[in-house]
């Protein structure tokens, strides 16, 4: 234990004489000994960020953490040896760092948040730099990051509240590949939301495909929409509030990346029923869905912080006195849910203070009074056969901040393996989707997409010098291993022998 505070800033102590959190002085890693067994993730669990955030973590690095502690725990080699978790004086990493240990203590060694806290900061620690809520107007990050957490190629949702939340990027019309990133069709979804029982869905973006591709398959769906990077009007969030209170199943909400909007509205629903501040509503959706609810975005909820609060004390006290009068209504409502505002000019409100990259600055202000008008003239609800609501409000030729966050995440890739080479867009093998992949398509236009989907992770072999037949074709390419070509003999020419050997020469002179 000595040799260790030697060579820490700090070590924090979670299990006594076996488990330790420890903040090396120097880059230098450690060597384990006979006593002490030492071990990083700085490098293997790294966080995939959209702008200048950097944390926290989500739940599958949690969970892959979580299963490599305990079975360093559990194993026998380790049994009598002190295991110790050092990262580095790095502000970025150590925090992250720590957010893995202190949820493991809270998980998995039942301790109190305050309990699994108090560890890290007593003793002198080093204080911790907060988490950074993602600000596009401070994009100078690299992107290129090692781990696929969104897995785009599988529809692009998380869990937010268990049987209750799911968000998800926007379908669109059809199921494509587009700049490398696959977009999916709603039917893309259906088995998947039957499944996990979602019955409803709700579209806060402009209208990319027709509603019935969900309701006709027995779906709820409606439109609460408002402009991408802005905050919902008070008449949105009632609504939205009114549509989770009211649905039978799950719910799943989206927008173009289902990052913002989705998940201010959602944190909305966890502040009012779950007792959550603004700043824990939000930390636990972006460790949900790394990336959710944007710079502007984070202010607002801090502001409906109090309101949320008190229309979930009046809900939940109209709902303990129904059910002691034994009456279960099919419809409770809160007194701001009764007194709707019904005015939509606040759909953009403070939108245009949102900055959306360093170069261009602030939205234009002079576009927020053609936002207004076309809200005005189209509507806002959950009509479902209004096929002209809100199809203007944003154009096809303007970069949102959506756009920007799904060509962030159509950057990430898996990492490749030395061996594998370059890779070039162009030559790319097409191979069958598996059926044992989610979001298999049921549908004659999404089946052919299927069909010719391209991996970007086996680039295609040299083409044969001639075509093959259709059936030959399809056989070879899709069971039969490749094979090096024979040598084809020159016409003409008898095959070459081998010269016989030479009674003279049978041996050779030393």
């Amino acid at each position: 234990m000595d040799d260790l505070e030697s060579i820490s800033l700090h070590v924090a102590e979670f299990i006594k004489g076996r488990l330790y959190f420890a903040t090396l002085q120097t880059p230098i890693k450690p060597r384990s000994n006979a006593s002490t067994h030492f071990f990083s993730i700085d490098s293997e669990l790294v966080y995939e960020s959209f702008y200048s955030d950097f944390g926290p973590l989500n739940l599958a690095k949690l969970y892959r953490y979580c299963c490599k502690l305990n079975k360093k725990l559990k194993s026998y080699s380790l049994s009598k040896k002190k295991i110790v978790h050092y990262t580095t004086s790095d502000p970025r990493k150590r925090v992250n760092a720590a957010f893995l240990i202190g949820s493991y203590a809270i998980i998995y060694l039942k301790k109190s948040p305050v309990e699994a806290y108090q560890p890290l900061v007593s003793n002198n620690s080093p204080m911790f730099i907060p988490f950074r809520f993602q600000n596009p107007a401070s994009c100078r990050s690299n992107n290129n990051n090692s781990i696929n957490v969104l897995k785009v190629e599988n529809g692009d949702l998380n869990w937010v509240v268990p049987n209750k939340f799911l968000a998800f990027c926007g379908p669109h019309a059809k199921s494509k590949n587009e700049n490398g990133y696959p977009l999916h069709s709603p039917e893309s979804y259906i088995s998947y939301f039957r499944k996990h029982n979602v019955t409803t869905v709700v579209r806060l973006n402009k209208k990319v495909y027709d509603a019935s591709r969900f309701s006709s398959h027995g779906f709820t769906h409606k439109d609460l929409f408002f402009v991408d990077g802005s905050t919902p009007s008070d008449k949105i969030m009632q609504e939205f509030l009114e549509i989770a209170e009211n649905a039978k199943g799950a719910i799943a909400v989206h927008c173009k990346a289902g990052l913002g909007r989705t998940g201010t509205l959602i944190a909305c629903y966890i502040m009012k029923h779950h007792h959550f501040t603004a700043a824990e509503a939000i930390a636990w959706i972006r460790i949900c869905r790394p990336g959710s609810i944007i710079g502007h975005q984070q202010h607002w909820l801090e502001e409906k912080q109090g309101l949320l609060c008190y229309q979930g004390n009046i809900f939940r006290a109209e709902k303990a006195n129904c059910k002691n009068n034994n009456f279960t209504p099919t419809r409770i409502l809160t007194r701001s849910a009764r007194k709707k505002d019904t005015d939509v000019s606040q759909i953009v409100s403070k939108v245009d203070q949102i900055r959306l990259d360093d170069k261009k600055g602030i939205i234009d202000i002079s576009s927020r009074s053609r936002k207004e008008k076309a809200l005005q003239n189209g509507g806002l609800g959950g009509n479902n056969n209004d096929s002209n609501n809100n199809n203007n409000v944003e154009s096809e030729d303007t970069v949102t901040q959506g756009d920007k966050l799904n060509r962030i995440k159509a950057m990430r890739r898996q990492p490749r393996s030395h061996t594998t080479g370059g890779m070039s867009l162009d030559n790319l093998k097409p191979h069958p989707r598996s059926s044992s992949q989610p979001f298999k398509s049921m549908t004659a236009s999404s089946a052919a997409y299927h069909a010719t989907y391209v991996s970007p992770l086996k680039p295609l072999r040299a083409p044969p010098s001639s075509p093959p037949s259709a059936e030959s074709s399809n056989s070879a390419s899709q069971l039969s291993p490749i094979r090096r070509p024979h040598k084809q003999p020159v016409p003409g020419s008898s095959p070459s022998k081998r010269p016989p050997k030479n009674a003279n020469n049978s041996s050779i002179s030393r």
